[in-house]
């Protein structure tokens, strides 16, 4: 059985379908002890507003036109001074994707910048529902993220990274380890017998160590090929690494960051004759990389439209049972790595 519209709901209170909606929206425009009245009766028979109607109706009225564009909003909680530049063209291709796929879904993407700007979530709570928007985006976050000051009973959100808790959203991301897998088995049929692997520590935990886990487990599994230790930096420290290069002796470096290559060559290594260099993200960095291409422009886009169905579900809210859709990396070629 099909919940009430508001029309019914009208009837039933005996008062117009105009001061239900707006008491349901908690319109100042409706006395108190009318909206909770309406509110309370909405409730009891299990009524949910539909956010794409709600929209709908906002740009009609805003645009005076029956033309329906929905607008969903592409938060970046951090902004892109509180970022390092090799961050920001990833992010920046996150929102390039999710923006292309919102257009060719009929909807219009608009990125939301608060943490420059000292925008409280309750400042943005309002300004949302003002605006009529409903489909939140969040892109990938430094630190520990905290919004749930957000009134998600209004809100649909998918996070563009590994692991969001406040609140514990649906997320879609890369499949670090399965890319970590490749890369390595890449390597190995390239002639490369002697991995280092060198992470940023706050990145590692970010992610739960999977890139670090899948490392460890292949050369478990793989006892022919030689393990050594990872060098994991709570920040990049060129001693450290050269310190931990010349000792270790890899043949072959994975790292996130491409100025390792000068560090490399600092310890007398010749990229690609003699040492290789796998990057494990080739959008954050401007300089050509052989490595891992994890098509943030893709992520954004499955981002988009998983956010999109669910508000044709009329799914808002934080979901009980929060998912993470992943998706594997692709192989770049590229002059660091000797040729197959």
């Amino acid at each position: 059985m099909s919940a009430p519209s508001i029309r019914e709901i009208a009837r039933s209170l005996g008062l117009s379908h105009t001061t239900v909606s707006e008491a349901i929206r908690d319109s100042p425009r409706v006395n108190e002890v009318t909206r909770k009245r309406v509110q309370k009766a909405a409730k009891a028979v299990g009524y949910r507003p539909n956010p794409l109607a709600g929209a709908l109706m906002s740009e009609m009225r805003r645009a005076r036109s029956g033309t329906f564009r929905g607008v969903l909003a592409i938060l970046d909680l951090d902004g892109p001074d509180r970022r390092p530049a090799s961050s920001n063209r990833y992010h920046r291709e996150l929102a390039r994707g999710a923006t292309a796929r919102a257009a060719e879904l009929g909807f219009k993407a608009e990125t939301i910048v608060t943490g420059t700007q000292g925008i409280s979530d309750t400042r943005l709570d309002t300004i949302l529902q003002a605006r009529g928007i409903r489909g939140l985006l969040l892109l990938p976050i430094a630190g520990d993220a905290d919004i749930s000051g957000l009134d998600w009973t209004h809100f649909s959100g998918i996070y563009t990274d590994y692991l969001i808790e406040r609140p514990a959203l649906h997320a879609v991301c890369p499949d670090h380890y399965r890319s970590m897998v490749f890369a390595v088995q890449k390597l190995h049929t390239l002639g490369y017998h002697r991995l280092g692997l060198v992470l940023q520590a706050s990145h590692d935990a970010r992610l739960l160590h999977r890139w670090e886990a899948a490392f460890h487990a292949y050369h478990e599994h793989h006892a022919q090929k030689e393990a050594l230790p990872p060098l994991i930096l709570p920040e990049w420290d060129k001693k450290a690494f050269i310190r931990w290069f010349k000792t270790k002796k890899p043949d072959a470096v994975l790292c996130h960051r491409a100025e390792v290559i000068e560090w490399m060559e600092a310890c007398g290594a010749k990229i690609p004759e003699t040492h290789g260099f796998c990057c494990l993200n080739v959008a954050s960095n401007t300089r050509p990389c052989s490595g891992l291409d994890l098509q943030p422009g893709l992520l954004g886009a499955r981002g988009v439209e998983l956010l999109i169905a669910a508000l044709h579900r009329n799914d808002c809210g934080v979901p009980d049972h929060p998912s993470t859709t992943t998706i594997p990396a692709v192989w770049v070629d590229g002059p660091t790595l000797r040729k197959g």
